[in-house]
């Protein structure tokens, strides 16, 4: 145990006498793990300092007694943005689903105006090289802009983690998103626009509330109603979205962000009706022009199934998870693959695009036409609802008779991804055989593993519910063959969506929900519900969601899951052994030249404050944000001593005022609301000109320095370390010991599952 007179000396990084020598080789251990390359964290914690306590204290004199206050101001402005991202995101919504819509429908026209003048290979190099300019453009995109790729969710997940992913929430990643998600559906991909909603719900969220927001906790919050609101425009299923927010997205949620992701959700609907409203002839809610699966009505039936049918879905579940674990693995070959010899050059992911878009188009018009078989079209018996009666209709030709026969293939390939699902959920009758099912599912599910990942705007629901409602539909054509008392095939269809989407994401509520209001019956409530548990549980069983597999893909992404693993909580480590015992400190009152080294030297956001003169205990903590914004103001000045009371004291005389550290109370030299303004564009190292005489000024911390920080004690266990750190959302958490000196410091990085694999590691070998 350390003295009471001063910490380990050795485990104090600085560039001064107060330092362990070199910094570069005493950094030891600790470069692995506060590394320049990881991101760095959000805080969801407020620093209590002096200035922030006076600013606190002027607000409420000032609206003392006023019925119209500053939280009713503040709580009334918020329900305002969270009006305008509703609103917003239900424009970019819509327009996503008109805009590609209109572009699909134009391709396939002109495909089939070819087709049916004979020209068959007029049609397939229109196809080939359409399809191909709509990938090379989404493709364009993200060549702008990176972080537009893939579907956005994981990027979102690791932001409401408190990782701060750079670029994520940028107005050029929306229109780059936004823009990209629509050319990369036009391009026939096997990809969805759904996924892309959440992250551009996340993005209209941020830009939206970015000048209101004063810290993490606020745009956090407003980051997970706009996820929420995403979901919501993407499915047309408010609930679904509050629930995916709170199940998938958020790490941090309470009471009061329900009702706030409720209201956004809400307000994203009604805007989304009012748009269809206006689009359509007689403001009738047209949920065609929505993404929906339609609605699945009572088969003249009390219900759809029978409960001995429940056996069933729950095999379907058990296939699906196994069908979503091997995607998932198969996907994480490829991107391991794609990081190693793709990944690093941006002509490369463009060319693979290419390539990739160029083999999809192939696929998808020679499986067609080489599917010669032209199935008749059922004739009306009475028993077809007006639904179903307009999906014939929609039925691909395809070189067959047109209204009269259909082509099977083309009906599942050659035409938009959300009238296919429509067509494996609502024609209950055998209009898709075995073998086309069998076809199409091995062929779009191979090509969706192959896709996810490349260089475009791209989501994996649609994808997955459309391979897996093919797959339903196939159990369900061979279960009715052998049992022709089951339910209709396109129940299974349904289940069968559920059961491959379960599998690859492991959603459970949220996809539930997001279902019923999809289908708008809740007799589906129970099956749904065993088949996602019965795939999450089996597809948990090999691998984590393909949303984690990507996160932990990500370099230098520390992302905390909601508890320990239990072999760590069970090892019996604790925060003495957990914590890097490197520490870069600062003294409440600093020189200049020091904190600017430290500043430069070290990526660091956050550092104890440590008093030196008071047997050296932790006075507090400090951000990086808030030493730069000192700077770059020049709060400081020149030390003088003055004699007081007999004795010499020493004070801070600056262009702002003159403060003697002797006194208990410090004023601050700049107010708290200069430094709340300039959130979250802080001034950077680079930005700061520090002159020789500059480096011998003193900048007083007291007034700006945290003094209620979150501690640990070196003898407190990992376990409760790890709940402490996730739960409140820190930068960094001081280890301090039974004197209150900091002994250690840790961060995000101490607490992954591979810090502290090699923490066990390191005691198994010590106890050997």
């Amino acid at each position: 145990m350390a003295s009471p007179s001063a910490p380990k000396k050795r485990g104090f990084i600085r560039m001064d006498s107060l330092g362990g020598g070199n910094h570069g080789d005493d950094h030891g251990d600790s470069s692995k793990h506060h590394s320049t390359e990881n991101y760095d964290s959000l805080t969801y914690v407020t620093d209590e300092s002096d200035a922030w306590r006076a600013h606190m204290a002027t607000e409420h004199y000032y609206h003392r007694g006023k019925f119209w206050n500053q939280g009713k101001h503040e709580t009334s402005m918020r329900y305002v943005l969270l009006s305008l991202v509703g609103i917003v995101q239900a424009a970019v919504a819509y327009g996503t689903n008109i805009c590609s819509s209109y572009f699909i429908s134009s391709k396939y026209n002109h495909v089939y105006a070819l087709l049916q003048d004979g020209s068959v290979f007029k049609s397939f190099i229109y196809f080939v090289c359409i399809q191909l300019g709509f990938a090379m453009i989404a493709s364009a995109f993200v060549w702008l802009e990176p972080v537009a790729a893939g579907s956005g969710i994981p990027e979102v997940k690791c932001y409401l983690n408190g990782i701060d992913i750079p670029r994520i929430g940028d107005i050029k990643t929306l229109i780059s998103k936004v823009l990209g998600v629509i050319c990369s559906v036009s391009a026939g991909l096997p990809v969805g626009k759904e996924g892309p909603m959440v992250h551009s719900g996340a993005v209209v969220a941020t830009t939206v509330s970015s000048r209101r927001t004063k810290n993490d906790k606020e745009k956090r919050d407003f980051v997970a109603c706009g996820a929420a609101a995403g979901v919501c425009t993407a499915f047309s299923a408010p609930i679904g979205g509050i629930l995916f927010s709170l199940e998938e997205g958020a790490s941090y949620w309470s009471p009061s962000l329900t009702w706030r992701a409720f209201f956004c959700s809400m307000i994203a609907l009604t805007t989304l009706y009012v748009l269809n409203g206006i689009g359509s002839a007689f403001g009738k809610v047209g949920f065609n022009k929505l993404f929906s699966f339609g609605n699945f009505i009572f088969e003249g039936r009390e219900s759809s199934f029978a409960v001995y049918e429940l056996f069933l879905f729950f095999i379907l579940g058990v296939i699906g998870g196994l069908i979503g674990a091997i995607f998932n693995h198969t996907n994480e070959m490829i991107t391991h693959w794609r990081m190693k010899h793709i990944n690093y050059s941006k002509t490369r992911r463009f060319l693979e695009v290419m390539c990739i878009s160029t083999i999809v188009s192939l696929v998808s018009f020679l499986l067609p036409l080489a599917w010669v078989k032209c199935t008749p079209i059922p004739e009306d018996d009475g028993s077809f609802s007006e639904s179903q009666l307009e999906l014939l209709d929609d039925l691909v030709a395809f070189r067959c008779v047109e209204g009269k026969e259909y082509n099977e293939m083309a009906s599942l390939i050659f035409t938009d991804a959300g009238d296919a699902i429509r067509f494996l959920f609502h024609l209950h009758r055998h209009t898709f055989s075995t073998a086309a099912l069998v076809l199409f599912f091995l062929f779009y599910i191979t090509l969706a593993v192959v896709v996810y990942g490349i260089a475009v705007p791209s989501g994996l629901f649609v994808p997955s519910l459309l391979s897996g409602a093919a797959f339903g539909r196939l159990f369900g054509n061979i279960a009715k063959n052998l049992h022709p008392g089951l339910a209709h095939s396109n129940t299974y269809s349904l289940i069968g969506a559920a059961a491959v989407l379960g599998g690859m994401a492991r959603m459970t509520i949220s996809l539930t929900v997001i279902l019923l209001e999809c289908t708008g019956n809740e007799q589906f409530v129970l099956p749904l519900m065993i088949t996602l548990m019965t795939a999450r549980i089996i597809g948990g069983l090999f691998n984590d969601d393909l949303y984690h597999i990507h996160i932990h893909l990500k370099k230098g992404v520390k992302f905390l899951e909601t508890e320990l693993k239990s072999i760590t909580r069970h090892h019996n480590l604790v925060a003495g052994q957990v914590m890097s015992d490197n520490v870069i400190f600062v003294k409440p009152v600093e020189k200049v030249g020091v904190i600017y080294d430290i500043l430069k030297s070290c990526s660091h956001t956050n550092f104890p404050v440590v008093d030196t003169e008071d047997k050296s205990v932790l006075y507090g903590t400090i951000g990086r944000n808030a030493l730069c914004f000192l700077l770059k103001n020049r709060a400081f000045g020149q030390p003088r001593k003055q004699f007081v009371d007999g004795t010499f004291a020493m004070s801070m005389s600056s262009d702002y005022l003159e403060v003697n550290p002797e006194n208990k109370r410090f004023l601050p030299t700049l107010q708290w609301e200069e430094i709340e303004k300039s959130y979250p564009k802080y001034p950077s190292v680079k930005d700061l000109r520090i002159s020789r005489s500059d480096r011998e000024c003193y900048v007083d911390m007291r007034p700006f320095a945290n003094t209620s920080p979150l501690t640990i004690h070196e003898g407190s266990s990992a376990s409760r370390t790890y709940q402490l750190f996730r739960s409140v959302g820190t930068r960094c958490l001081p280890v301090v010991n039974r004197y209150n000196q900091v002994v250690g410091v840790i961060t995000r990085s101490d607490l992954t599952p591979e810090a502290l694999s090699e923490k066990m590691l390191k005691l198994g070998k010590k106890h050997a």
